[in-house]
């Protein structure tokens, strides 16, 4: 293995143990000297990757929209294909993620909420993610008001993601916003 080859597999190492820590236990309560431990490195390996936590936290936010986003949009065509439409394919779409045993809510969201106006470029790379997962709807919808029903849409996914984060089950939160969805798709066909 080359020298460049041992920094991107230690540079990934790092980001791939910052995405768990980050991801399950928080940012501000995930320190610098826990993932240099727990990625197997040390810090002058760690410095040499990441200036700062700062530009891990960055790096981390960009590769889990990478990962989410490349899920959402395989998983959600997946579901249209097999149900239809957006209306009803986006609840069981969500009901994977929401299921799985590592859920802890949007990344994004979290990130907001925790880092606010300390890493102002968390948000930015927060409202990228938002506006992409909302062009991923957007496909799946007829011409006539696209952005801005995929935009009210999306709003649901996020307080369908924040519900089932505090209520710790997807089940009433899946329900809720497949009846939502399902009165928008009457409403907006009769219009």
């Amino acid at each position: 293995m080359t020298t460049s080859g041992k920094t991107s597999a230690a540079r990934q190492r790092i980001l791939l143990t910052a995405h768990e820590l980050f991801y399950r236990d928080g940012i501000r309560a995930t320190g610098i000297d826990r993932i240099i431990n727990a990625a197997g490195v040390t810090k002058v390996t760690f410095y040499r990757h990441f200036a700062s936590k700062n530009a891990l936290i960055e790096a981390f936010l960009i590769y889990r929209h990478q990962q989410w986003l490349a899920w959402f949009r395989h998983t959600l065509a997946q579901q249209v294909t097999k149900r239809g439409d957006l209306f009803r394919a986006l609840p069981p779409c969500l009901e994977t993620w929401f299921n799985d045993a590592g859920f802890r809510g949007c990344a994004f969201i979290n990130s907001a909420v925790e880092l606010a106006d300390l890493l102002p470029t968390s948000i930015e790379i927060a409202q990228a993610h938002k506006r992409q997962m909302s062009e991923e709807i957007a496909r799946y919808l007829p011409a006539d008001n696209r952005q801005q029903r995929a935009a009210i849409i999306a709003m649901l996914v996020d307080g369908a993601i924040v519900k089932v984060q505090i209520e710790q089950q997807a089940q009433a939160a899946l329900l809720t916003l497949a009846e939502t969805l399902s009165a928008l798709s009457l409403a907006w066909r009769a219009q």
